[in-house]
């Protein structure tokens, strides 16, 4: 079996990619997907720029910010900003960059894995790992039999867990975890699946990210998402009304 690193919501936090990126495991990482939400963030272009150097190794699909950065980038967003660093992001990203985001497909397989960012049928959709077996299987009414692991992302809090058969698999975040601190990802081997958290010092991250970075509420930025974690438990009950959907 292929060995893959899977790095979801990495969010333009170059300190954070770099550190998953240092991991031996994903060194030797046959393939390493990127699961979505990739550069939304305060260092959009350092991270695509360090992304691209992985050439074949790496495996791109398209989360909803990444969607969303595109249409701003071409003047095509029409609502209002989910946040306050989208809009910057996109005017910081070079043609060249926002034409890679536009091209990246919204779900890729390999083997009997099926990559996504939030569900295969949507990149926005919201399904947690305590939501009823119905509902997941609902998100998944449309999927080959074939496809034995779903591999996700969207919700930045890492899980594995059994769907009737399936195994569903969330890498949570690189650049903003929630639940517990530290950059999270997932490795897939033939033995199987394991939770990850990379070591990083958030301190001198956000040190770094202010010193580096030019979107003006980088500090106010890293305060939030560096310095302090969200609880699975707050970021479940404000994500639990739009898993009802």
């Amino acid at each position: 079996m292929t060995t893959v690193a899977v790095l979801a919501d990495i969010h333009g936090v170059l300190p954070a990619l770099e550190a998953v990126l240092a991991e031996p495991d994903v060194q030797a990482a046959d393939r390493i997907v990127l699961a979505g939400d990739i550069a939304s963030g305060p260092q959009p272009v350092e991270t695509l720029d360090l992304l691209t150097t992985l050439g074949d190794r790496a495996v791109w699909v398209r989360g909803n910010a990444d969607r969303e950065l595109v249409e701003m980038a071409r003047g095509q967003f029409d609502k209002q900003p989910p946040d306050a660093v989208s809009p910057w992001a996109a005017e910081q990203l070079r043609p060249d960059q926002i034409e890679l985001l536009a091209g990246l497909p919204t779900t890729v397989t390999i083997g009997d894995v099926l990559f996504c960012h939030a569900t295969p049928r949507d990149d926005e959709e919201m399904v947690l790992v305590d939501s009823p077996i119905s509902r997941w299987a609902e998100v998944f009414s449309g999927l080959p039999d074939d496809v034995r692991t779903v591999v996700c992302g969207h919700t930045h809090m890492p899980f594995a867990r059994q769907v009737d058969r399936r195994l569903v698999v969330n890498a949570g975040s690189v650049g903003m975890p929630y639940g517990t601190p530290g950059p999270s990802w997932a490795l897939l081997t033939q033995d199987g699946v394991q939770l990850r958290r990379a070591p990083l010092d958030a301190t001198k991250a956000a040190e770094r990210i202010v010193s580096e970075s030019t979107y003006p509420g980088r500090a106010e930025w890293v305060d939030e998402y560096l310095l302090h974690t969200y609880s699975d438990t707050e970021a479940l009950e404000a994500f639990r009304p739009r898993a009802q959907a």
